[in-house]
């Protein structure tokens, strides 16, 4: 497309197409732009460029840092797209690593074009509720169950305007908050980095499903419709105090029932209320561990950390399980170096050490949630 005073290829690919990847090198090896922009951000590339990049990870401080559940969608993601390319021969994101690679070969300046991925997912995470963040958890361990393979002729196809639109419409539907993160927002971004990228001809490569809202944002820059400040997207929001007060709903109302059992019977039965309470809760949360085979010594942790965490539902008696997860079945050398394979089945989820504490983590606040909500129809009962 044509702006004032420059020219812009969009290319399009499917993240997991030999196809894309030659029509990549091709494109800017005959169009020999002043600069080549590319769909990623510098971290990823890192990442995809370095071997042994996942003897890095340190899985104590990915939970104590909060982002145990980032990490395992983002394996997840991971995990669906390379089985996709496995069976084609290629990686995900070589189409990205062959645009710098070309760029590089023809002496052309390249850009990363795309938001942070940890920002990206944080803002995701950040702006779903609990039921949705675990409908989205859910469909993303489902899809490492999944054999069925894609063919290069439905690979493909996944670059045509129908089918790219049904997809999307099927993700706003299903998590309108999540794709306005992972697919609006980035097409602003992406379209603002490669409007403000210098020269007059720019060759951008980038996912299919993000062409048009590319387009669309480039027409309202080159107009002065939009503007290119980026700040109010590029960051990860607090947390809102309605999302904590929210969290806070069902303990209140357990807190509550105790005290009105206290007042029509007395301290022995308000005491009994909280006993129910916090072994429903403790059990729910042992129940989730069970399923993510966690260490026993995690299991018991999540059941006796259950007084300690029950103001605090779904988060931190996942961390308590997953730690312990992590101290009594320390992920080993070989753990670091298969992660990326195992990650492409569920059995090599749960056989995976570093992936069994994510998944205890998940379980584990999962079943204590769950807990929490089923203990409150129980004691309202005895109360009222």
């Amino acid at each position: 497309m044509d702006l004032h005073g420059k020219r812009i290829i969009l290319i399009g690919t499917a993240h997991v197409s030999a196809g894309s990847v030659e029509e990549v090198r091709a494109a800017i090896r005959e169009e020999k732009p002043d600069r080549v922009c590319v769909e990623i951000d510098a971290g990823r590339y890192a990442t995809m460029t370095e071997n042994r990049s996942w003897e890095k990870l340190d899985i104590v401080k990915v939970l104590k840092d909060g982002k145990g559940f980032l990490l395992l969608a983002n394996l997840v993601l991971s995990s669906f797209q390379r089985r996709m390319g496995k069976s084609l021969g290629i990686k995900p994101g070589d189409e990205m690593k062959a645009a710098v690679e070309a760029a590089i070969e023809e002496g052309i300046p390249f850009s990363f074009c795309d938001r942070e991925v940890q920002v990206t997912l944080r803002r995701a995470w950040s702006r779903s509720s609990l039921w949705n963040k675990s409908k989205l958890m859910a469909s993303l361990l489902a899809s490492t169950m999944s054999n069925e393979a894609l063919s290069a002729d439905e690979i493909e196809e996944l670059k045509s305007k129908s089918v790219l639109d049904e997809m999307m419409g099927q993700l706003a539907s299903f998590l309108p908050s999540v794709k306005e993160v992972l697919i609006d927002e980035r097409d602003r971004y992406l379209a603002t980095k490669i409007f403000q990228a210098p020269g007059s001809k720019v060759v951008a490569v980038v996912g299919a499903g993000h062409c048009d809202g590319i387009a669309g944002w480039l027409e309202r820059l080159d107009s002065a419709l939009a503007s290119v400040d980026l700040s109010d997207i590029d960051s990860v929001p607090r947390r809102r105090r309605l999302g904590t007060l929210v969290g806070l709903i069902v303990p209140v109302a357990m807190l509550g029932l105790i005290v009105l059992g206290f007042l029509k019977s007395g301290a022995t039965a308000s005491l009994g209320l909280l006993a129910k309470w916090l072994i429903i809760h403790g059990i729910g949360a042992a129940l989730g561990t069970l399923i993510a085979f966690g260490n026993p010594l995690a299991v018991i942790a999540a059941f006796v950390g259950s007084p300690v965490v029950v103001l605090k539902p779904f988060l931190s008696i996942g961390l308590i399980a997953a730690l312990v997860e992590a101290w009594a079945s320390k992920p080993q050398v070989r753990d670091f170096e298969n992660l990326s394979e195992d990650i492409l089945s569920i059995r090599g989820f749960y056989r995976n050490k570093i992936t069994r504490v994510l998944l205890v983590f998940f379980f584990a606040s999962l079943g204590g949630a769950i807990g929490n909500f089923v203990s409150l129809p129980i004691i309202g009962s005895i109360v009222l």
